[in-house]
């Protein structure tokens, strides 16, 4: 029997506006098992990055829950909603949204820090997991001397440097060509295997999204195909 990870229940989002109310998400349900990796796919403007950001708690749904390992995010209060989602979600897009500034072992250092790990403990874990996806020999590298996709294998080091149960990844490999795109998506099925990450991934790439566990389709603000009953 698979072990569920995240539950989404009746989840609903609408924006408001002078002229009219958007229902963007109509009632989601959604269960992913630990260990999963899932694509999310749909067309454009159909709220799939809306989704994201409630599933990993950075937007609050408008009725609904969403429960990650037994826990219910919106139960929680705000500051202890960002503790877990610092500690048990990684988030990666399409855009690698690094600090320029930094470099590459400083951008992966972020959330250890904000989590108040020691610094020589932070250290020793973010040079470890940049190894891991192979730029141990870019770690004082900043983001303007990297290419896109080692830009965005720094994102994912940040991503998973605090070893989350869950990644959320919005369109990842939008921005890159074909066969950086590949190897971004390959680096993300190793850790997916690796680590024992569950991940859900919004992708217009169907190519990508067939060579995962499965696939759900965001239709009309409602998931259908591949879920669990």
């Amino acid at each position: 029997m698979q072990q569920i990870l995240l539950e989404a229940r009746a989840v609903r989002k609408s924006f408001s506006s002078l002229s009219q109310d958007l229902e963007v998400l109509r009632g989601v349900d959604l269960r992913l098992a630990r260990g999963e990796m899932v694509a999310l796919l749909g067309v454009s403007g159909t709220g799939k990055s809306t989704l994201i950001q409630i599933l990993g708690a950075l937007d609050r749904p408008t009725s609904g829950t969403v429960v990650v390992d037994g826990v219910d995010l919106f139960a929680l209060s705000q500051t202890q909603c960002a503790a877990f989602r610092n500690r048990r979600i990684g988030f990666i897009y399409q855009s690698h949204r690094l600090l320029p500034e930094f470099s590459a072992l400083e951008n992966v250092l972020i959330p250890l820090l904000i989590g108040r790990i020691p610094r020589r403990q932070a250290v020793a874990r973010a040079e470890a997991v940049l190894h891991e996806v192979e730029l141990g020999h870019r770690l004082s590298h900043r983001p303007g001397q990297l290419s896109g996709g080692e830009q965005q294998r720094v994102a994912i080091a940040r991503a998973v440097v605090t070893d989350p149960d869950l990644l959320l990844a919005d369109e990842p490999t939008g921005n890159l060509d074909r066969k950086t795109a590949q190897g971004v998506f390959n680096l993300l099925k190793k850790l997916n295997h690796t680590r024992g990450l569950t991940c859900i991934m919004v992708t217009h790439n169907n190519e990508l999204a067939s060579d995962l566990d499965r696939s759900i389709h965001l239709v009309d603000g409602q998931l259908v195909a591949g879920t669990y009953e």
